[in-house]
């Protein structure tokens, strides 16, 4: 039962992300949606900046979704692979993390070049 909810929280996860993608490529490449109070509010406030936050979180989620599944089922897997597969989720939160703490550098060097 319980793998089977991470299943369908991984897929929910997924299908957001895609739809999130979609949504700010078209805004960001395509055109603006014009703004009504029937939109969804995060439509128009999302740049390259938070795309790419919103997009290393998302995958660090759907990582640590996919490490639990296999922890769960850790004697089907050998303990190299349980291994490679923790090594490869710590890379992704690392690099979510460096991405967050870049972005803070870029929007505080933005805002002391406004001055």
């Amino acid at each position: 039962m319980i793998l089977a909810m991470l299943g369908l929280i991984d897929a929910a996860l997924v299908a957001s992300l895609i739809v999130m993608v979609m949504i700010s490529g078209y805004e960001n490449f395509v055109s603006r949606f014009e703004e009504s109070e029937d939109d969804v509010s995060f439509i128009g406030k999302l740049d390259a900046g938070s795309l790419k936050i919103k997009v290393a979180s998302s995958i660090v989620a759907i990582s640590s979704i996919h490490l639990l599944q296999v922890v769960l089922n850790a004697e089907q897997y050998t303990d190299s692979k349980i291994m490679w597969l923790t090594a490869m989720h710590l890379a992704f939160v690392v690099s979510a993390v460096m991405l967050g703490f870049l972005e803070q550098i870029t929007k505080k060097a933005k805002v002391t070049d406004k001055i």
